[in-house]
């Protein structure tokens, strides 16, 4: 195996001293564990950030072995990881991302918006513009693993909904995810602190009043 591509950072957890194990999302290869060394030393850790955007060069000697990744950040959403809004929204849409797709399987639809949806995060003036857009991407999901019907029609709602019409949409939307991604594909055991990074965003959503 030996690719390279940009890809969405989406989860790493710490293997050993200094190396961790990252979860990227890619367009054409979909989702790709690998090791990364270093990833926690004073170089790449601002760099293994979920939500960064990275190009990354992937090797594996067979498809039995977790391969080697080396990462180089092409844009980063550190600066906003100091916003509560912002920083829970990014750590919810990446989590969720990282732990209900199948690896291997390409989903470039998800990719695209993944990537929508971050740079929305980021750059929106206000939270009512990427609530919006954080809605059509957990709708896209459901739809992209099989999870489609009537609820999930307009993905992110209309356009000219109220504040309370878009929080409504996404409490739809994250019962929907609890019992369809998780309870119903035996996923349940893991779901638990992944729904609980959803909850943080919700509950500081209903805390401001919603945008002009």
């Amino acid at each position: 195996m030996h690719l390279r591509a940009p890809a969405i950072l989406c989860a790493s957890r710490a293997h050993g001293e200094t190396a961790a194990v990252i979860r990227m999302l890619t367009a054409d290869h979909g989702l790709i564990a690998a090791y990364c060394a270093g990833a926690r030393g004073r170089r790449l850790r601002p760099v293994v950030i979920p939500g960064n955007l990275l190009d990354v060069e992937i090797s594996g000697r067979s498809a039995s072995q977790l391969p080697f990744a080396k990462v180089e950040l092409v844009e980063s959403r550190g600066p906003w990881l100091g916003e509560p809004l912002a920083s829970a929204a990014i750590a919810w849409s990446c989590a969720l991302t990282a732990t209900v797709l199948p690896e291997g399987h390409p989903y470039p639809a998800l990719y695209q918006a993944l990537g929508g949806l971050l740079a929305a995060i980021c750059h929106a003036p206000s939270a009512r513009g990427w609530s919006r857009a954080l809605a059509a991407y957990e709708a896209l999901l459901l739809r992209e693993l099989g999870y489609g019907g009537r609820a999930l029609a307009g993905g992110g709602g209309d356009p000219g909904d109220d504040w309370e019409a878009i929080l409504d949409r996404l409490q739809l939307l994250g019962n929907l995810l609890e019992t369809r991604l998780f309870e119903e594909r035996g996923l349940a055991g893991r779901g638990g602190d992944v729904m609980a990074a959803r909850s943080i965003l919700i509950d500081r959503l209903k805390r401001i009043a919603g945008p002009e």
